[in-house]
């Protein structure tokens, strides 16, 4: 009976511990993947801003004399 309850206690031992070393080390990651990306975004959206042209004056035919 004894033996169940410390692998029990074992296996949340070292879950716990993962836990920990996995929060240490890739939340950072994972914040830093997102800061990047958002970077990115704001860059192609700079580029889609100012690379729009008028599209008034491209459909119409031009005028013939």
């Amino acid at each position: 009976m004894v033996k169940p309850v410390l692998q029990l206690a074992a296996v949340g031992f070292v879950g716990v511990l993962l836990w920990k070393l996995a929060g240490a080390f890739l939340l950072p990651l994972i914040f830093l993947v997102i800061k990047i990306a958002f970077v990115i975004g704001l860059v192609m959206l700079a580029f889609w801003y100012f690379n729009k042209k008028p599209r008034g004056k491209e459909d119409t035919p031009p005028a013939s004399e």
